[in-house]
């Protein structure tokens, strides 16, 4: 079974378990610092009442049987931590079964926890976390050498990622068509970074340039993706370098590094050692390929073959789907991202007063982590740390409905309970409940360079009415 065994990538199987294991840590993290208070037992969204909604559905999740705050607690905190063991390369040392273990489980954890997130984990990167992460169940410890079918597996999962990507945008936005979509993109996009600013102050043809660089990695370096070397690991370092780009230019949780990640499969040790002279890899020649091993590969091999139907279908559709999942273990998906992009930004600034409303209240904005709010803040990197709430505030501005949990949100608000104050940045009233709560709407656009340098400002911004005029707890 030579041919089983793809020697010559070593290299790119420890870029791709540890670096895979180290966003499970990043998402675990995260699980932990915001589900309860977004959908624990008194969130937004409570998951209890979502699973008695769900109950026989047939939803695979550990908390079908129970769900409680410690108990999400627990599962986060486990997964965390066999995901720092991951990274640290101890279950890789051991046999091949080992490894395999460790992934499968996070990756049932992590699928527990997103299969009750609801909107707040209606994310496609989640899906994405998700596929990688059972991929690199199969990869093998340090005693056997990748499975090539595996690495084409992951291959497989870049191109459908990166196509997409491509298609949707083609086939979505004109903007795209006319590449004159990063005219918009960098002051719209959901929550900009500190080089945001700058990305959207560079020139216009550079901008146009920049859109059709992306779409020739988008549409065309993707097949070159299968191709046999040198051609296959020249076409991942494009993406790699072309992810890179997105990473300095905005803040997109783990989408954009855990496409850098899975890039790798395409990435031969010869190419490493070409770039870094010196860089040392394990024995050419390791141990023999267990029978079992190759036996369970070849199995999950044909079945991602059978679910990979759906996905494939779907990228030739004319109304193509974008970050969908075709089965409850999000292991069949379609990706894409920005098939349209908004050509002004609105965002919803919250406001509370201790005063009666009228001429005289003095109203207090409250602040968030990441997405913009007071003009002179610089804008902050997050990612690839996922701020949910954040992002969702995003949605909302854009009209995407959210009724119910942002209800919910102003309540917390009125009782000051302190989990959904944890979330944010800034709390004026520091902790003391406010009487009155709203929610303003503001047009946004980035500052001027001379606005900029006159006034300190990285935003401008202007009224736009209210999303929600002012309320208060009943019989208070």
């Amino acid at each position: 079974m030579e041919w089983f065994s793809a020697e010559g990538y070593e290299f790119g199987r420890q870029v791709l378990q540890r670096g895979i294991a180290a966003v499970y840590l990043l998402a675990f993290i995260s699980a932990a610092n915001q589900f309860p208070a977004l959908l624990g037992e008194n969130g937004l969204l409570p998951a209890p009442r979502f699973l008695a909604r769900i109950r026989g559905r047939g939803i695979p999740t550990l908390f079908r049987w129970h769900y409680s705050d410690r108990f999400l607690l627990a599962v986060a905190w486990t997964g965390a931590a066999v995901a720092a063991l991951l990274v640290a390369c101890v279950p890789q040392s051991g046999p091949p079964w080992l490894p395999m273990a460790a992934f499968l489980l996070i990756w049932f954890l992590y699928l527990s926890i997103v299969n009750i997130g609801q909107t707040f984990y209606g994310f496609g990167w989640e899906s994405l976390l998700l596929e990688a992460g059972f991929l690199a169940a199969f990869l093998g410890s340090n005693d056997v050498a990748p499975p090539i079918t595996v690495l084409f597996l992951f291959r497989w999962l870049v191109f459908r990622l990166e196509f997409g990507a491509g298609l949707i945008k083609m086939r979505g936005d004109p903007v795209w068509r006319d590449l004159t979509a990063l005219y918009y993109h960098h002051e719209t996009q959901p929550m900009p970074n500190p080089a945001s600013w700058y990305f959207h102050h560079l020139p216009k043809p550079l901008h146009k340039a920049e859109v059709l660089g992306n779409h020739v990695a988008q549409l065309v370096v993707p097949f070159f993706l299968f191709f046999p070397q040198p051609v296959a690991g020249i076409a991942a370092a494009v993406v790699i370098i072309t992810q890179g780009w997105l990473v300095l230019s905005g803040n997109f949780a783990w989408l954009n590094v855990l496409t850098i990640l899975i890039a790798f499969s395409a990435v031969p040790d010869s190419l490493v050692q070409a770039l870094l002279p010196g860089a040392a890899f394990a024995s050419p020649e390791p141990p023999a390929t267990p029978l079992w091993f190759a036996v369970v590969v070849l199995a999950v091999t044909a079945l991602m073959l059978y679910w990979a139907w759906a996905p494939l279908r779907n990228l030739f559709s004319r109304n193509q789907l974008m970050n969908a999942s075709f089965n409850r273990w999000h292991l069949s998906n379609a990706y894409g991202a920005f098939g349209s992009i908004t050509r002004s930004r609105n965002e919803v600034v919250i406001e509370g007063t201790l005063d009666d409303p009228g001429p005289d209240a003095q109203w207090l904005e409250y602040g968030f982590r990441g997405k913009p709010g007071d003009p002179a803040r610089m804008p902050r990197q997050f990612a690839p740390y996922h701020l949910r709430l954040d992002w969702m505030m995003w949605f909302l501005a854009l009209g995407a409905g959210g009724s119910t949990w942002f209800e919910v949100l102003l309540q917390k608000l009125l009782t000051g309970d302190r989990r959904t104050l944890a979330l944010l940045r800034d709390d004026p009233f520091k902790g003391t409940p406010p009487r009155w709560v709203r929610a303003r709407v503001y047009r946004y656009r980035f500052s001027t360079p001379a606005e900029r340098r006159a006034d300190g400002v990285w935003w401008i911004r202007e009224p736009a009415g209210f999303l929600t005029h002012p309320v208060r707890l009943i019989g208070s």
